[in-house]
């Protein structure tokens, strides 16, 4: 399995941007997908998941703001990030698994993209 995010970039408060990650491989390991983001001093945290089922999940502090969905046919997950804060700086990640059991852990996730830098100023 490959995941390969792009999208970032730079933006002020109250922007927006749209992440994307081009997903490769065995469709079973690709059924749970999720959004991760990593900012200095802090550990890796669970933004968005979208679920084997379709049903999706967010983080308290992204809730009304972010938007994850995915292209099934194209095997691209997105994460659309509107009303962006400072506190949304943070390298963001793509990950994906056969199940989730708790999307939010970090530890559910076999599959890694190597990120993509966010930055809100």
């Amino acid at each position: 399995v490959q995941l390969v995010e792009s999208g970032g970039g730079s933006v002020q408060a109250g922007g927006s941007l749209k992440l994307s990650c081009v997903a490769s491989g065995s469709r079973n390991r690709l059924l749970c997908m999720g959004w991760f983001r990593r900012s200095p001093g802090r550990d890796r945290e669970g933004v968005a998941n979208i679920d084997e089922e379709g049903r999706t999940y967010y983080g308290d502090s992204v809730k009304g703001r972010f938007t994850i969905s995915k292209d099934h046919v194209q095997n691209t997950l997105y994460l659309r990030m509107n009303s962006l804060k400072p506190e949304d700086t943070a390298i963001y990640y793509c990950a994906s698994t056969a199940l989730c059991t708790i999307w939010y852990s970090r530890y559910e996730y076999a599959y890694w993209g190597q990120g993509t830098q966010v930055t809100v100023s």
